[in-house]
């Protein structure tokens, strides 16, 4: 009942907005619908989504204050229609602050399909990592504001209340699958976290802008997205043997410090990204530790290029995830190193748009490939058809071998 009534207020305020476009010329009613149907290649090549996409931004600024509202529905063959508030924002501009109150995504860093920097806004993995990135992120309730100094910016975050990573549900097609030496039992007493001032999250940035770099200097102190698993073991004092485990996910703290660079060389740009963190939790398997977890620091960062060559824009980016004061006893490989290729170009007057990217693990010799083609139909009608081709058996990407699949996105926008 209580999810009725949210939509139906949706609903209201969408047709209360659009009743006053006679009287408000200025304000802004842009969004686009679309379909998007994705048939898996292997076995009984099941539909992996058939969604129905309707995505609408709302602007008007008057003086010194503007306000966006972008709702959004997505409806489903086989799902509950699904209607929500990406963003809903006031901003205010003084003379050298902007100030932005609400719900809203908060984008930082130089990486392209990588969160390093990038970790304001919570993510969104029901569908992995497929799609767009304006729908991975999800909006966080925040108070932002801008201080300018010349061409350099100071940003302070403030977060009240924690919102954590979104993950597939169990009949998903993207749900992992740990292997447990036993089956499990889940107590989830200490996953949420509760509401109050001491639990909020601080964000800063720094941004400089020069002739030679572009410079972010970041810090948070900020809550974990991505619940801890603490693996509590059941031993048989008779025989010494495992009879059973206690699943118990619950959020830590991090502190964590980075930032990034872009710089033109020539035909070049060169990109870098980094970031350490303070205190996270790695499960493993030290039968000293009770409850399966360690709690380490670590380093996540890359080097990237961009370039172009035949008419070709092309990007390469390496990633390396470390983790410092390594035992063997942990679960995650001391080291990951992982790549990111890039490839799009244009024909037909840049109506016909070719685009190959790619995620490569090196560890787990895993990848997905995702090439697609899009043709501008109309003004503001496109059509796209992709693959998502998963290679390998293990890590990040090959756990997903059997969800190889084609998809296409009829989409208009306005």
């Amino acid at each position: 009942m209580k999810t009725l009534k949210f939509h139906n207020l949706i609903v209201l305020i969408i047709l209360g907005l659009f009743s006053t476009t006679n009287y408000a010329q200025d304000l802004s009613l842009t969004g686009y619908a679309r379909n998007y149907t994705g048939l898996l290649i292997n076995g009984d090549n099941n539909f992996s989504i058939i969604q129905n996409t309707f995505n609408l931004n709302i602007e008007q600024r008057k003086d010194i204050v503007a306000y966006k509202v972008n709702p959004y529905m997505y409806q489903y063959a086989n799902r509950e229609l699904e209607l929500g508030l990406r963003e809903v924002y006031l901003d205010i501009y003084l003379n050298s602050i902007d100030i932005r109150i609400g719900k809203q995504q908060i984008i930082w860093g130089k990486a392209d399909g990588v969160f390093i920097t990038d970790i304001v806004s919570p993510k969104d993995l029901r569908e992995f990592l497929l799609p767009d990135f304006d729908e991975i992120r999800m909006g966080v309730n925040a108070i932002k504001a801008d201080y300018y100094i010349g061409d350099n910016t100071f940003e302070l975050v403030w977060i009240p209340t924690f919102t954590p990573t979104l993950y597939p549900d169990a009949s998903s097609i993207w749900q992992l699958k740990p292997d447990f030496p036993v089956n499990p039992t889940f107590d989830y007493s200490k996953v949420d976290v509760e509401q109050s001032f001491k639990n909020s999250e601080i964000f800063g940035k720094f941004s400089m802008l020069t002739s030679l770099i572009d410079l972010e200097i970041m810090g948070a102190y900020a809550w974990d997205d991505d619940p801890t698993m603490h693996a509590f073991k059941q031993i048989d004092p008779a025989t010494h043997t495992l009879t059973g485990l206690k699943i118990v996910p619950e959020h830590h703290r991090l502190t964590i410090g980075g930032g990034s660079f872009s710089t033109t060389v020539g035909p070049f740009v060169f990109r870098g990204e980094g970031a350490y963190y303070n205190g996270k939790g790695f499960n493993t398997t030290d039968p000293k530790v009770q409850d399966g977890v360690v709690e380490k620091d670590y380093l996540h960062y890359l080097l990237g290029t961009d370039f172009t060559v035949w008419d070709i824009n092309t990007s390469i980016q390496f990633i390396q995830q470390r983790i410092l004061d390594y035992n063997d006893f942990i679960n995650t490989d001391e080291v990951q190193n992982m790549a990111t290729f890039l490839a799009a170009t244009d024909y037909l007057n840049e109506t016909l748009h070719l685009r190959f990217f790619m995620y490569y693990d090196f560890e787990n010799s895993a990848s997905l490939i995702r090439p697609t083609i899009t043709y501008d139909v109309a003004d503001g009608f496109t059509a796209l058809l992709g693959a998502n081709i998963f290679t390998g058996t293990e890590g990040m990407f090959g756990r997903f071998n059997n969800n190889d699949m084609i998809y296409t996105k009829i989409k208009y926008s306005f």
